[in-house]
């Protein structure tokens, strides 16, 4: 982890630096596969963000996922998602050669898992890389023991769910587990080896971004999904009845995305339990996120202090309830166990005063949307001049259209209040430019954070959004390639956060 001084912790002081990032997931690169990874796209990505003055990279989670490829519904609360592997890295280690990237390449289903099993096996008869290996398995076991018996047990009983496992796998029966952890050893070690490899390249890409003068910035869904490693190994610490099935599924009622709500369907917590051991498992879960970016955004921080509660045969989010959480209690657990966690509030949706103290109360920068800003009332929050200093602004987020496609989208009464706006504030006409117009007013505002979206700079339409919360399908599959991106954004882009005095000169703590 980048550390900081606490000089640079950001405060009320108006000396402290501002910055400018991107928002773009690992999945979105460039690459030769299905989907973009540690490679050498990445470290261009880098690059990019350096030459263009911008000193933050932000991601999506980047867990491992189920089927649907959703970031916020994984398989694991801390490993890594294996797709985002390297294969070219390690053909630079010796570990695959040139006929197996063919191959690879030539496959339609881009499958890694045949080249991982290969490379592993070429690993365990090199003596010398097995001491870093050993390490890691020994510094991560409290997950990784777990997650490894998970997966294998996955693969054995067909990818089906934890919950429709029979009853001495799924209860966790002491024997059943210990005979299949010798029965599945070999797998294990691979999935263990699979993770190993996905947190070396992780943090040297890291630590190249380091060099670079830029900070990552990932992001963590409050809630895990039920079909996880961490609700099988302790289902104690989730509302689960006598037969481990959820009773409330968690999600958010009807708001600006949804006139439904979202039943996004994870367990709750059970609070009591998770109070009982200090917040242990969450202290744990933020240590693997501490160790692999600098600054990490809680998802859905409310939910912190009340968390939306729907009943468990409910199809819509409609019918449920705000049940209180500890949050006060939680975020202190956390800052006593990692005192230097840099956090940013995911403070969207229903907020209350209750929230609002919460975040103020651990001095957590909440999240600005310009979308959201043009209302027409005079006191909406997301207007530029009610942004304070300790903020991140967005133009919008993932789960917005791009600002092109919000743009042309617009209702004639929100289109004449940005436009009133901008005539005001800036002086544009009633033909803006967009979506300059409004990174502009990102970069230009008082909040020390400034991100904006990959699918922005490129100026894309609403085919380019990566989701659209509320579907279930068609979503997180967005990519870019360097082709769309033309010299003259990247120098519009580099003015723009030079001009706003974004381009800083060494990582800021935000928190």
């Amino acid at each position: 982890m980048t550390q900081c001084s606490s000089s640079s912790v950001l405060t009320d002081h108006q000396d402290i630096q501002r910055q400018a990032g991107v928002l773009l997931h690992i999945s979105s690169l460039p690459s030769a596969h299905n989907v973009g990874d540690l490679g050498v796209d990445a470290y261009r990505f880098i690059d990019f963000l350096a030459e263009i003055g911008a000193t933050v990279w932000q991601t999506l989670p980047i867990n491992m996922p189920h089927a649907d490829h959703s970031p916020y519904q994984c398989l694991s609360a801390h490993a890594g998602n294996p797709d985002f592997i390297s294969l070219e890295a390690l053909q630079q280690q010796g570990l695959l050669t040139a006929d197996d990237m063919s191959g690879m390449l030539h496959d339609d289903s881009h499958d890694k898992k045949p080249l991982m099993a290969k490379a592993y096996a070429l690993f365990c008869e090199q003596a010398h890389l097995q001491q870093s290996f050993v390490e890691f398995c020994a510094k991560h076991a409290h997950w990784l023991d777990d997650f490894a018996l998970f997966l294998a047990l996955r693969a054995k009983f067909d990818q089906s769910g934890w919950n429709q496992w029979p009853a001495a796998f799924k209860n966790r029966d002491a024997a059943t587990l210990q005979q299949a952890r010798q029965e599945l050893s070999a797998p294990m070690a691979q999935i263990k080896y699979t993770q190993f490899v996905f947190f070396t390249q992780w943090l040297q890409l890291k630590a190249y971004a380091a060099t670079k003068n830029v900070q990552f910035f990932g992001d963590i869904p409050i809630f895990v999904a039920y079909d996880s490693a961490e609700v099988w190994a302790q289902p104690h610490l989730f509302k689960l009845d006598a037969d481990q099935c959820m009773t409330v599924v968690a999600g958010v009622p009807p708001d600006y995305f949804s006139a439904t709500g979202q039943r996004w369907g994870n367990p709750h917590y059970h609070w009591p339990a998770m109070a009982a051991d200090g917040y242990a498992w969450w202290t744990a879960r933020m240590a693997t996120q501490n160790e692999l970016f600098d600054i990490v955004r809680i998802d859905h921080f409310r939910g912190l202090e009340a968390a939306w509660e729907i009943p468990a045969d409910e199809d819509t989010a409609i019918n449920g309830q705000w049940i209180a959480a500890p949050g006060h209690a939680l975020l202190a657990a956390i800052k006593a166990a990692l005192p230097e966690i840099n956090l940013v509030a995911e403070d969207l949706g229903i907020i209350t005063e209750e929230v609002d103290a919460l975040r103020h109360a651990y001095h957590l920068p909440g999240m600005k949307i310009l979308q959201f800003a043009f209302s027409g009332q005079e006191d909406n929050p997301y207007l530029p001049h009610h942004i304070e200093a300790n903020s991140v602004v967005y133009t919008g987020t993932h789960d917005n259209d791009t600002t092109l496609g919000w743009y042309r989208h617009l209702g004639e009464q929100e289109r004449e209040n940005f436009h009133a706006y901008l005539r005001s504030t800036h002086g544009v006409d009633n033909s803006p430019d967009m979506p300059n117009d409004l990174i502009a007013m990102a970069l230009a505002s008082n909040a020390r954070l400034a991100i904006i979206p990959m699918q922005d700079i490129l100026a894309l339409g609403s085919s380019e959004r990566m989701n659209t919360p509320g579907t279930c399908s068609g979503n997180w599959h967005w990519r870019f390639s360097w082709q769309q991106l033309s010299a003259e954004q990247k120098l519009a882009i580099r003015e723009s956060i030079l001009r706003t005095g974004r381009a800083a000169a060494k990582p800021v703590h935000l928190a």
